[in-house]
């Protein structure tokens, strides 16, 4: 009969062997990035600060049918009621990947149907091009910022 030691050995971490992680961050070249110039146009604070910016966590997000660019999320933006958007985004997300994301979003623009559903908002992303391709990249918190949360 092996002893409880014996058997502890097996599941010994310190025995296994270790893959070495990599703790360098990732080496991003910009060098071939075009991005937009920065608009001439300057806006006062007044009319900045009317726009409601909202951290949102993403309860659910579906392809929009007989849409190949929209995806209709469902978010959580700390009121209580659930809020949708669409985003024409689905040519860099799948849908799965995006639920319980914390993102970030402009609450009170005006609903605009899109393929028949009131959007209610808009989703912050960066977009830029490389290499004549445009990429985009929606804007993700920390999970720790609380639906609602308030952007200044």
């Amino acid at each position: 009969m092996k002893s409880l030691n014996d058997v502890n050995k097996g599941n010994d971490v310190k025995n296994q062997p270790v893959e070495e992680m990599n703790t360098e961050p990732e080496k991003i070249d910009f060098s071939k990035v075009k991005i937009e110039p920065l608009f001439e146009e300057q806006v006062d604070f007044d009319t900045f600060s009317k726009s409601d910016f909202r951290a949102v966590k993403v309860k659910e997000c579906v392809a929009v049918p007989k849409s190949k660019k929209l995806l209709q999320f469902t978010l959580d933006d700390g009121t209580g009621t659930d809020r949708t958007i669409l985003s024409g985004i689905h040519s860099f997300y799948e849908p799965e990947e995006l639920v319980g994301k914390t993102l970030i979003a402009i609450t009170n623009l005006p609903p605009r149907a899109m393929m028949g559903i009131d959007s209610c908002g808009m989703l912050l992303s960066a977009i830029h091009e490389e290499e004549g391709e445009e990429k985009l990249h929606l804007l993700m918190v920390d999970d720790h910022i609380p639906a609602g949360a308030k952007l200044y």
